[in-house]
């Protein structure tokens, strides 16, 4: 079973890995600057380069992050917190496109992770964004919670880069990794933002924090278009699962608190017909109150392993598609079948990586957010 939740997960990384996805979405030039921004950056900027002989630009990507890019220059930056190399490569972008001519494809290759790795501070120092950024992600926030305050606070996000990029208009391909609008995908640096300064100032204060906001363009121009996301993940999962004999459940694209949504999963798995595979995507939160290191995926594991103690024939595997879930060091964790001891200490804690079973994988080359899979045996 745990060979089985691993080809699961892997179709899954197949069906929205660039290499597979992109090709065939790129359009026809002659002349093209690449600004590609993301955790699946690097490998997207390899299509491209392979598509295109006259080709320039950058692609940026986290720190560890390494892509064998020949004409497009290669930066790292922070994630999930910017650093300096974050501002470094929002000024690099900024400053490429307002260089490219009304007759080049500047072509915005945009993944999640984007918000973080391109980061140009407005209204305060970096030091206060990082604080801001550490203490949303600690608070339990959703990401697109968590976007529309980058763009109210950003030089490049919410459609920023898109009025630099002018008289050429930017054809922006995006990997989704959210479930809600299209903005959301790191924070939207091609589109104009439809939120405002009022419903990022009730985003600050519903997490009692609060920050300096700018309005942010509300027409912009260029074409976007998303190449994969979470769906066409589960749906290949969901195949592989009948591929092996497994009659497969899509729970869909979940959100909330990611130890509440294990126990919910976990009871449906006990519920759930011999031979079942439950399978979800999304990306969950965790409200940190603990020192330990982790992630949603550890969460959910731990909390599901621990309602599916003592109960055998039910497996499961709780991971980011990007491959390295929080502060955890891995992707995500395997949990059911023989107890984890020390997993309620550890879940108390926020500190996953402590006990968990862990899943490593090291960065795949995309990110759709998570995919989770529960099996029940035959």
């Amino acid at each position: 079973m745990r060979d089985h939740l691993i080809q699961l997960f892997h179709a899954g990384i197949a069906a929205c890995h660039p290499q597979r996805v992109l090709k065939a979405h790129l359009p026809e030039a002659e002349r093209v600057v690449v600004l590609a921004l993301g955790k699946a950056a690097g490998e997207m900027a390899k299509v491209a380069e392979a598509r295109y002989p006259r080709v320039r630009g950058v692609a940026v990507v986290p720190h560890g992050v390494e892509a064998e890019l020949q004409r497009i220059a290669l930066l790292h930056a922070g994630h999930p917190v910017p650093d300096r190399s974050s501002v470094v490569a929002a000024e690099r972008l900024l400053a490429l496109a307002a260089d490219a001519g009304p007759s080049d494809l500047v072509l915005v290759l945009l993944s999640g992770g984007a918000s973080a790795l391109a980061c140009l501070p407005q209204g305060l120092s970096l030091a206060e964004k990082r604080a801001l950024t550490e203490a949303l992600l600690r608070s339990g926030a959703s990401i697109g919670e968590i976007n529309c305050v980058r763009r109210h606070l950003s030089g490049i996000k919410g459609g920023r880069l898109a009025l630099a990029a002018a008289p050429a208009r930017p054809v922006t391909l995006a990997i989704s990794d959210v479930t809600g609008p299209p903005e959301a995908i790191g924070s939207g640096p091609t589109l104009a933002d439809p939120t405002t300064m009022a419903d990022a100032r009730d985003i600050l204060g519903r997490y009692g924090l609060s920050a300096r906001l700018s309005e942010t363009p509300k027409q912009v121009e260029g074409e976007f278009r998303i190449v994969a996301g979470p769906a066409d993940a589960l749906a290949a999962a969901a195949a592989e699962a009948e591929r092996l004999g497994y009659r497969p459940i899509l729970l869909g694209e979940c959100a909330g608190e990611a130890r509440e949504i294990g126990r919910r999963h976990a009871g449906l798995a006990l519920e759930a017909a011999p031979g079942s595979a439950l399978i979800s995507g999304g990306e969950l939160t965790v409200a940190v109150t603990g020192p330990g290191r982790g992630g949603p995926n550890l969460e959910y594991a731990l909390s599901a392993g621990l309602m599916l103690e003592g109960r055998g024939g039910i497996q499961g595997l709780a991971a980011d598609s990007d491959g390295l879930d929080g502060s955890s060091g891995a992707a995500g964790a395997f949990f059911g079948g023989i107890p984890i001891p020390g997993a309620a200490e550890a879940l108390a804690a926020n500190d996953g990586a402590a006990c968990a079973d862990l899943f490593v994988t090291g960065p795949t080359g995309t990110n759709f957010s998570d995919l989770r899979i529960i099996l029940v045996a035959p």
